[in-house]
């Protein structure tokens, strides 16, 4: 494939790239704190649009559909509009969508404004992620990924807090309009300060229409069929015809894309061991970290009753453990196999994830504080050493179309993840509420002190209960079913975390930066 040449390293001013790059590291925050801000604020956009509650989780579907369609084509953007002119495009886009998104008066034009915002901010991860190896030296590009992972990673963990903060404080507009300063500003910083490239037009010429719309076609019906599959059930026939029309339009893009010298995604890519490898640990990535960030909100806000202020002040522990391990995992880095620690990042994940799964109706900060902390220190090694793995030892042509393959995996481990997670709370919280009365209704004083099941309730008691007792206990004995399937929903994705020291192995090792 011909793309065309990249400035050299050596004719860009370092002081100035570190400043269009940190322009770009703020872009990228903002496009995915926007997600979780809203997230967290949705029944109140619900009342004031006075929205369907059928209709309501379209508000971040939208964005998810349109965020993963840009991701694989940040490769092909870039060479058409350079790394520099996509970024500031990109950027532009969001906060000119975020603007539409503050001044909707309907939910379809709220929904026609997420979609543009989520197709200008899926490219601004893989966009960063591909400056760090195209712009920075070996030795500075730990630092270069440190800085962009950890933003990567802290803005779902305070997107709670701040989407809290600000619907409380003021309204849900401001969700929104807080993206619009931070996102001029690093447009027009990372415009002054990037390396220049000509846009090359000719790029269109090439463009393989059906490839494109077979690979927004299978990525769409994709993401709707885990958004419905949990609720609707993966047998159905909506969920199944999305399924097979996902394989169809999947499997016709790769034959096309693999027998194409221009494809739209290079997939060729994956033919490298260690990409393939480091894709396949960012996959998993997506499945633990998504899912945490899932579970935890879900848990603090139906089991315990917290708002969005407390549920973010309560995850904060998670960002702060990541930014104090952050320099640590700069050093080390530097002097040790990425293979080993990527085995001790995912090892350690996978213990934080599974310290969770043993959580009771109760359970609150105290309990979490441990399990954050472990996660939080593990972050890093599962994001660093398997980026450099992934893209550190690709050419500098072949790095834009392999870092949105490198972002789309781990957002397609995050979308399976959530839909795992969301199927097991569903299918598993009745058997486990049944069992849970069997175990009650033979005496079982663990199972009452499970429950939270009053003394008085239980003293001398063996058999069926009577009205009054069934109905004091039900509502109990449903919120420790949920408590337990969330449990095993923690435990899966742990051991899923888990398996991905299995395919360490199979790659090469590089030699750590110096």
């Amino acid at each position: 494939m011909q793309n065309r040449p990249d400035l050299p390293r050596s004719a860009i001013n370092p002081q100035l790239v570190w400043t269009g790059f940190i322009a770009m590291c703020v872009g990228m925050f903002m496009a995915i704190l926007d997600v979780q801000v809203v997230a967290t604020s949705l029944p109140t956009i619900q009342s004031a649009l006075d929205i369907d509650p059928d209709q309501m989780s379209w508000i971040q579907t939208s964005y998810l559909i349109a965020e993963v369609v840009a991701i694989p084509l940040t490769g092909f953007l870039t060479r058409l509009l350079s790394m520099r002119w996509l970024f500031v495009t990109a950027i532009a886009l969001f906060v000119f969508a975020s603007i539409g998104c503050a001044t909707s008066g309907s939910f379809g034009e709220l929904v026609a404004w997420r979609v543009l915002q989520g197709f200008s901010g899926g490219t601004l991860i893989p966009s960063v992620f591909s400056a760090v190896f195209i712009l920075f030296p070996n030795e500075r590009q730990a630092v270069a990924t440190t800085i962009a992972g950890v933003l990567a990673v802290l803005a779902p963990t305070v997107g709670p807090i701040v989407g809290g903060w600000l619907t409380e404080t003021y309204s849900w507009h401001w969700l929104f309009l807080i993206n619009i300063v931070p996102g001029i500003v690093s447009a027009l910083v990372a415009g002054r300060f990037l390396p220049r490239q000509r846009i090359d037009f000719s790029e269109l010429r090439h463009l393989d229409g059906l490839s494109l719309v077979m690979m927004a076609t299978a990525l769409a019906s994709l993401e709707l069929s885990l958004k419905e599959a949990p609720t609707s059930g993966w047998t159905s026939l909506y969920v199944m015809s999305l399924l097979a029309l996902f394989i169809a339009s999947g499997c016709f893009f790769v034959w096309r894309g693999l027998r194409q010298a221009r494809p739209v995604i290079d997939l060729h890519n994956f033919q490298d061991r260690n990409f393939l490898v480091g894709s396949v640990l960012s996959f998993v990535l997506g499945i633990g970290l998504f899912g945490s960030v899932y579970l935890m909100p879900v848990f603090l806000a139906f089991i315990r009753g917290h708002n969005a202020l407390e549920i973010g002040a309560t995850m904060l522990v998670t960002g702060i453990a990541q930014l104090v391990t952050a320099p640590i995992a700069v050093a080390l880095e530097k002097r040790v196999d990425a293979r080993l620690l990527s085995v001790a990042g995912f090892a350690l994940f996978a213990v934080g994830l599974g310290m969770s799964a043993f959580q009771d109706p109760r359970s609150d900060f105290g309990a979490m504080f441990w399990p954050q902390i472990i996660r939080g220190v593990a972050i890093m090694f599962c994001l660093l050493p398997p980026t450099r793995l992934a893209l550190g030892t690709l050419s500098p042509d072949r790095i834009p179309d392999a870092s949105g393959l490198f972002n789309l995996m781990r957002n397609l481990g995050g979308a399976i993840g959530i839909a795992l997670i969301d199927t097991i709370i569903y299918t598993r919280s009745e058997p486990l509420g049944q069992k849970l009365w069997e175990r009650l209704q033979s005496g079982d004083a663990e199972t009452a002190a499970f429950i939270g099941a009053p003394a008085q309730i239980m003293a001398g008691h063996m058999g069926a209960f009577d009205a009054n007792a069934t109905a004091v206990l039900d509502p109990l004995i449903q919120t420790a079913a949920s408590v337990e399937a969330m449990n095993e929903a923690w435990l899966s994705i742990a051991i899923l975390t888990g398996c991905a020291i299995l395919f360490l192995p199979l790659a090469r090792k590089i030699e750590p930066p110096q």
